[in-house]
C-alpha cells in the first residue's frame, strides 16, 4: 500500500492545475501518488495534464459530475494509506506532506484534518470551524460528538482510507458545497475527532472554479446545499427553527437594505445583498419542513 494518495477534483483551473501538480510533485521518502479527476473542463485543462504530467493518473468525466462524485471516482481507484483532498487551486509548501503523516500517525483519534491555508498575499484565511450551519438551532441534534472542530475546509484535508471507505466517500447527493460539513459531521458521528495541522501549509486562491458562475446561481447552489444538510442531520423540529429564522432575517435583511440602498457608497455590493437575501426568502418560503 502507498502512504498518500493525493485527488485533486478539477474544473475549468488550467491556469493554476500546473501549479498545484508541480508543488505536489516532489516528496521526500514517501510512496505517493496523484489523481486528477476532470469534471468536462471547456479550458485545456485536461490535455494539459495528459501531456505536461504524465506521472498523474488522469481521470477525464463526459460530464461534470460534481465534487462529490469525482472526488468518489478517484477514492475508488486510489491505493494510498491516507488519502488527500486538494482542491486545484493550491500551491503546497514544502514539508506540508510529512507534517500531515506524522500528525495523523500521532492522532490516532483523527479521522480527518485540515491543513494550515494562506491566501495569495500570505494572509490566513478561515479554514477551521467551530459550529455547523445552523447549530444553534439543533444542539440537541448535535451532542456527545467527539472532538471540539466541527469541520475543515475541503481545500486542502487527509482523511484515512479505512475510515472513507466504511463511511461510503462522500455523500453525492451534495453536489457542489456544503460536501466537508457532511463528511466531517458523519465522521465524527461515528466517534472519530476532525484535527488541524498548522505545520502543513497550502496556499489557497478560492473560487476559481466558480468565477464565472453569476452571483445568483452561486447562492442558488449553496442554498440547495444548507437545505440537504439540515434534512439530513437535524430533527424535524430543529428543521423548522431554521426554516422560520432563515425567513424572518431575509424578511429584516430585505426591508433595510432597500432603506439604505439610496445612501450606499457601492451600490453594487448592496444590490448583490438585497438578491441574495431575495433569493434566501424565496428558497426558505417555499421549502417544505418535512
Amino acid at each position: 500500500m502507498l502512504d498518500i494518495s493525493t485527488i485533486i477534483v478539477n474544473y475549468n483551473t488550467a491556469g493554476l492545475l500546473a501549479g498545484c501538480l508541480n508543488s505536489v510533485r516532489h516528496w521526500t521518502g514517501l510512496r505517493s501518488e496523484v489523481i486528477v479527476v476532470d469534471n468536462a473542463s471547456q479550458d485545456d485543462s485536461a490535455a494539459t495534464v495528459a501531456s505536461d504530467f504524465p506521472w498523474v493518473r488522469l481521470i477525464v468525466n463526459e460530464r461534470n459530475a460534481g465534487f462529490a462524485r469525482a472526488n468518489n471516482q478517484a477514492l475508488k481507484v486510489s491505493s494510498g494509506e491516507y488519502v488527500y483532498f486538494l482542491n486545484p487551486d493550491t500551491v503546497v509548501q514544502p514539508g506540508a506532506f510529512e507534517a500531515m503523516l506524522s500528525f495523523m500517525a500521532s492522532h490516532p483519534d483523527v479521522g480527518l484534518a485540515g491543513t494550515r491555508i494562506l491566501n495569495p498575499d500570505g494572509s490566513v484565511q478561515s479554514s477551521v470551524e467551530r459550529e455547523y450551519p445552523g447549530q444553534g438551532h439543533a444542539q440537541k441534534d448535535l451532542r456527545a460528538l467527539a472532538g471540539d472542530i466541527a469541520w475543515v475546509l475541503g481545500a486542502s484535508m487527509i482523511a484515512r482510507r479505512v475510515l472513507m471507505e466504511d463511511l461510503g466517500g462522500f455523500d453525492e447527493g451534495f453536489f457542489l458545497y456544503g460536501e466537508e460539513q457532511d463528511l466531517c459531521l458523519r465522521i465524527r458521528k461515528a466517534g472519530w475527532k476532525i484535527g488541524f495541522i498548522p505545520e502543513a501549509v497550502v496556499v489557497h486562491w478560492g473560487g476559481q472554479s466558480e468565477r464565472n458562475t453569476p452571483t445568483t446561481d452561486l447562492w442558488k447552489k449553496k442554498f440547495a446545499a444548507e437545505l440537504l444538510f439540515y434534512r439530513k442531520h437535524y430533527s424535524e423540529r430543529s428543521v423548522l427553527r431554521i426554516h422560520r429564522a432563515n425567513v424572518v432575517q431575509a424578511l429584516w435583511r430585505i426591508f433595510s437594505l432597500r432603506l439604505t440602498l439610496p445612501l450606499c457608497a457601492d451600490k453594487k455590493a448592496a444590490s448583490d445583498k438585497l438578491a441574495k437575501y431575495r433569493l434566501a426568502l424565496q428558497t426558505f418560503h417555499f421549502w417544505k419542513v418535512s
